[in-house]
């Protein structure tokens, strides 16, 4: 319904906004052909999007959310594109925009987008992954080469490896692009994979459109080099393009004839290398020498090896003096203690039973050989036994005459 005003009765602002975003939003939405000029996007974030005509002067802003252009695949400008728009209102700036809701690439985008999905599959089942990467020989008996017949691939492998070391190259033609391509080159692949006699492989092709290298990001020619036992070489296109097989290929060259430099050693430069390390062997073995012979004669020029027998006389005399004194000393400790000894044995002589005897005394027992001490312990008439230094005596008691002096105190 219409709405109505007077210069009495002027209608709120808000609501003729409101009747503006709800007639733009009654439009729905539409899928239009464009071309991206300026994407301004940040993480987690609303992205600003320019959309031009494809053909005319016409350019609109729009917006898109996060996951929108997460789904488009690889989206950048210049880009043609299929866009599903939705126009709107922002009602408190009273501006129109447009929403885009879905993008679907055309053209070569659409070639990109498709590309793009299958790097992600491949990606997520490890087949990037460094990893796997595997090391070339450093000189391959034989080199398999994968690349169109007569072309200027193939005449830049050939001529460069034959310049370098001219190692034998088994060449297998194939069609670089169209629609057998793939095929052709993954059936070439699995035969030199399935050669012994093959060190490595060099796929070869010289640059072209992405039309033209989408034979390279076929999923089944890239999964057989990914199960391949053999290095392999990818040399498609030039720097700038980067099909998938570059990715899950041993090494990436940027050209046919950078390919040849990077499997085969130059013979010159590996000569000269040679004969640099020659002689920097021969500059440490003479250095060595030279070091080993000054030590040899400082070790010779010292006293102890011009007289060796020196050293030997010396300790020779100083062996023999300590012998000498050893052995006195042994004989005057010897002589010591036999005079110590000795004066020993006469205290221990002097003062035992047997030469009190000597000197004229006699020990009384009783007939059981119990020692007398005191007339006490006897009778008249009581047999005892005296025992002089050379014998015994048998005695009898006759008297007993007691010694009437006082008995000595004991202190």
């Amino acid at each position: 319904m219409p709405l109505t005003s007077s210069p009495e009765q002027p209608v709120p602002l808000r609501e003729v906004a409101e009747a503006v975003k709800g007639w733009i939003e009654r439009l729905g939405s539409i899928w239009v052909s464009a071309q991206i000029i300026e994407i301004r996007r940040k993480a987690n974030a609303l992205a600003f999007i320019t959309l031009r005509d494809v053909s005319a002067e016409v350019s609109v802003s729009a917006t898109a959310y996060p996951h929108v252009l997460d789904l488009a695949g690889p989206v950048s400008d210049g880009m043609a594109v299929t866009v599903h728009l939705k126009p709107a209102m922002w009602i408190k700036s009273g501006r129109l925009n447009y929403e885009i809701l879905e993008i679907r690439a055309t053209g070569e985008g659409q070639l990109l987008a498709e590309i793009e999905r299958r790097k992600r599959v491949l990606q997520a089942e490890g087949l990037f992954d460094p990893s796997r990467k595997r090391p070339l020989p450093f000189l391959p008996r034989r080199i398999g080469l994968i690349t169109a017949e007569k072309s200027a691939a193939e005449r830049d492998v050939l001529v460069n490896v034959r310049l370098r070391w001219n190692v034998p190259v088994l060449v297998r033609h194939c069609l670089m692009q169209g629609p057998s391509s793939a095929g052709q080159v993954t059936e070439a692949l699995r035969e030199l994979d399935a050669d012994p006699s093959v060190d490595v492989i060099v796929i070869a092709r010289g640059g072209g459109s992405l039309e033209d290298l989408l034979p390279f990001s076929d999923e089944t020619l890239v999964r057989a080099a990914a199960a391949a036992t053999t290095p392999i070489v990818s040399a498609i296109g030039h720097e700038i393009d980067t099909p998938i097989l570059d990715l899950v290929a041993d090494l990436r060259a940027s050209t046919p004839t950078d390919a040849a430099k990077r499997i085969v050693p130059d013979a010159t430069d590996e000569q000269h290398l040679v004969h640099g390390a020659l002689t920097r062997l021969r500059h440490a073995i003479n250095a060595l020498v030279t070091t080993e012979s000054l030590r040899i004669e400082h070790l010779r020029s010292r006293p102890v090896m011009r007289h060796p027998v020196s050293g030997i006389e010396s300790l020779e005399h100083h062996l023999g003096e300590t012998r000498r004194r050893l052995r006195h000393t042994i004989v005057a400790h010897i002589a010591n203690e036999r005079t110590h000894i000795g004066h020993l044995a006469a205290r221990a002589h002097a003062l035992s039973p047997q030469s009190t005897l000597e000197r004229g005394y006699a020990v009384l027992t009783t007939h059981d050989g119990e020692a007398l001490t005191s007339v006490n312990a006897v009778h008249q008439g009581d047999t005892v036994r005296a025992r002089l230094h050379d014998g015994t005596l048998g005695m009898t008691v006759a008297t007993l005459d007691h010694d009437h002096r006082p008995a000595q105190e004991t202190p």
